[in-house]
């Protein structure tokens, strides 16, 4: 029997995953961390260094379910379940992997699925980072060989390798909104390469610390013969920006996704107006109704006034607890035409006391540590550095309805 472990990198494992390999996962982190979120098919066996296995766990259990086949041991960052494993080793089994870096190094993991379009000229790329389900765009004009970002997340060198694989320089980054469920990359990409940075211009009503170059309604950025056209569209916030690409792909933000639309109480108090007039939004206990009207408003009076066949590319895709998509899969293109949404998404169908009710009455829990994350994201504070960043973000993203 040998002394080292075989290791696994978050990629090899994904890979294991999707092409439907034999093992079991084993999370060795506490109940309540596996709770909240594990890789999906994965068996909670708590386990200390020092304390051993957890309450209902004993090593004839754990020998049982060893003896089924090969395990591959995961836990935060790679330290207990690379103890397991050793132990397991000792006892005799051989069969045992564990996943470097742990569900740390998960919460990082991106593919990237290129947009079929019809124009030899237009590039769309959407990167998704695999266990948040969130979506960023890469959109390029290749004669040009110039690219924006639409909203990078931290790890944005990631957008930057979509760009450069593609030979197109990156001349602009672009938020949709101040976001809640991570934090953005989009200021620290725009500051590396010396490239404006742009957000909505009611980003400025959310004491935003950060400068930006300020974007209103029918606000255009062009790419010689792309145009990215700003479209205002508050109700998931009151600062949300979509992205009309070349007058056919729509980038969505949190405003509507292929499976449902934004949640809209994270940043809305009591203080509103109309958005004509443009909202006043204040700190503190969130107002759902408020965000809810304005979000039906930008629903029915901007986004279901585009033709059937605008391609909606949202910003996020729902994740459970089980990091199993709530559509299509990882490595899938996460998009679907407007026409197919208006037909049979029942939150595009309802009138507006209804739609408001429901989504009111069905508030999901909010993501954790989002207060941080949108004083981080606003600038008015920082991040201390990689620990905390990585424990802030930690679990799926939570914005939808």
């Amino acid at each position: 029997m040998g002394t080292l472990l075989h290791q696994l990198t978050v990629q090899e494992l994904a890979a294991d995953l999707d092409a439907g390999k034999s093992f079991t996962v084993v999370d060795t982190r506490p109940p309540e961390s596996f709770d909240a979120w594990h890789i999906e098919g994965a068996v909670n066996v708590p386990y200390h260094p020092i304390d051993g296995l957890g309450e209902g766990w004993d090593w004839k259990r754990v020998e049982a379910l060893a003896a089924e086949g090969q395990l591959v041991t995961i836990c935060g960052k790679g330290l207990s379940s690379t103890s397991l494993g050793f132990e397991l080793r000792r006892r005799g089994y051989d069969d045992v992997s564990v996943v470097k870096g742990g569900m740390e190094d998960w919460s990082k993991l991106y593919e990237v699925v290129e947009v079929e379009t019809d124009d030899d000229e237009l590039f769309i790329a959407q990167v998704q980072r695999r266990a948040k389900g969130c979506l960023g765009y890469v959109v390029g004009a290749r004669s040009a060989g110039e690219a924006v970002v639409v909203d990078a997340t931290r790890q944005h060198h990631e957008f930057e390798l979509v760009a450069a694989d593609e030979q197109l320089t990156i001349a602009g980054v672009l938020d949709t909104h101040v976001h809640a469920d991570h934090i953005s990359g989009g200021r620290a990409l725009a500051d590396r390469l010396d490239v404006p940075y742009y957000l909505g211009s009611h980003a400025a009503d959310r004491d935003v610390a950060s400068e930006f170059v300020s974007l209103d309604e029918g606000d255009t950025i062009t790419l010689v013969d792309v145009d990215i056209e700003a479209r205002y569209a508050p109700g998931h916030t009151s600062d949300m920006m979509n992205y009309l690409v070349d007058g056919r792909y729509l980038l969505t933000g949190d405003t509507l996704f292929v499976e449902s639309v934004g949640r809209t109480e994270l940043q809305f108090g009591e203080v509103a107006e109309a958005p004509s007039t443009g909202p006043q939004t204040q700190s503190g206990d969130a107002d759902a109704a408020t965000g809810a009207k304005l979000l039906y408003e930008t629903l029915h009076e901007s986004i279901l006034t585009l033709p059937d066949d605008t391609r909606i590319l949202p910003g996020h895709v729902s994740v459970d607890s089980e990091g199993v998509y709530g559509v299509a899969s990882p490595g899938e293109l996460v998009s679907a035409m407007l026409g197919e949404l208006r037909r049979d998404l029942d939150l595009l169908s309802m009138d507006e006391e209804t739609f408001v009710h429901r989504i009111v009455d069905d508030t999901p829990e909010k993501p954790p540590n989002y207060e941080r994350v949108i004083a981080i994201n606003t600038g008015r504070e920082t991040v201390t550095g990689e620990e905390e960043a990585t424990e802030l973000e930690l679990g799926p993203n939570n914005c939808a309805a």
